[in-house]
């Protein structure tokens, strides 16, 4: 039945990822705004829905382990493995409003989360609203952004005519198949990581991770090779974004996110990985070529994270 869970999740995050970019294309084209725009907001959200529906449960559940590696591992596995496969797959092109603006708020955000944890270990409701007051800014400064710069976009004959609530309907479709494929992904791993008798933090910050990370990586490799790159890697960084913002804040809101001595790997070794694969995204933009992640890059990121998860079993 876990293989059939698997299996089935690969299909809707398949037939997903196709209905959310087509939706995010036409939102882009009726609203006159840029492909890496749509990709941070709209599809960055659709696709952390499973983080956080994971996460919330996971909280209330007392499986702190779990709601805090979840995110953490799948910001890890976001840029690691996501944007690794991706650019595999396709290059992608760099835009500089990525250093001047997207870039520098993920890394806030990722730090923001160490102070958090660093203070006091624990995620306690005022601290969640102030992750999600920093995420409502970044709303409102990314959207000012966006008026002020419109971006003259190619036409699509067939998306830009298409009405509203067809717009709408692929949107809808797009992020309840993700959101389904990935319960069901995510209901296969942990029942197999289950069995083999792996620890809870280790199962949160790979195999849930991994799951909740296919919506973007379904997401983002259908984007590139549609040629739309910029919404692929607008929302993978968007989703990191949202990953820390939303999802945590609104769990610590829910209920505190509370670690223990189990989980304190997360603190003296995952979260360090994370602020890493981020921060090296600076200098793969601009070495060797400027701009460009291309398949060496990748194949980099990936050998990375391939890295990282040997690391995180050898701890078993």
């Amino acid at each position: 039945m876990s293989l059939l869970y698997l299996i089935l999740g690969l299909v809707f995050l398949v037939v997903g990822g196709e209905f959310l970019v087509r939706s995010s294309v036409g939102l882009s084209l009726k609203l006159h705004l840029s492909r890496m725009i749509i990709g941070l907001t709209v599809v960055s959200f659709a696709t952390s829905a499973p983080e956080l529906i994971v996460s919330i449960n996971a909280a209330l559940d007392g499986s702190s382990g779990i709601a805090l590696g979840n995110v953490i591992g799948s910001n890890i596995a976001n840029i690691a493995l996501v944007l690794g496969v991706t650019a595999l797959m396709a290059p992608l092109m760099i835009d500089k409003d990525f250093f001047k603006f997207n870039w520098p708020w993920m890394m806030l955000f990722s730090f923001a989360l160490l102070g958090i944890l660093y203070y006091g270990k624990n995620i306690e409701r005022w601290e969640g609203v102030i992750l999600l007051v920093l995420l409502v800014v970044f709303l409102v400064l990314l959207i000012r952004r966006a008026r002020n710069r419109p971006e003259a976009v190619s036409m699509d004959e067939e998306l830009n005519e298409s009405k509203w609530w067809k717009i709408i309907m692929y949107l809808i479709l797009g992020g309840a198949a993700l959101w389904i494929g990935s319960e069901l992904l995510v209901t296969g791993a942990v029942d197999i990581a289950t069995s083999l008798s792996i620890p809870e933090s280790i199962i949160a910050v790979s195999m849930v991770a991994v799951g909740t990370s296919i919506p973007e990586l379904a997401a983002s490799i259908i984007a590139a090779l549609k040629k739309e790159k910029a919404i692929s890697l607008g929302n993978l960084i968007g989703s990191n974004i949202f990953n820390i913002g939303s999802v945590l804040g609104i769990t610590a809101l829910l209920q505190p996110i509370q670690m223990d001595v189990s989980n304190e790997a997360l603190l003296n070794n995952d979260i360090w990985w994370m602020l890493g694969f981020s921060a090296i995204l600076l200098p793969l933009a601009f070495f060797p070529k400027r701009y460009e992640l291309n398949r060496l890059k990748g194949a980099f990121l990936l050998a990375g994270y391939v890295f990282f998860i040997y690391i995180i079993f050898q701890t078993l």
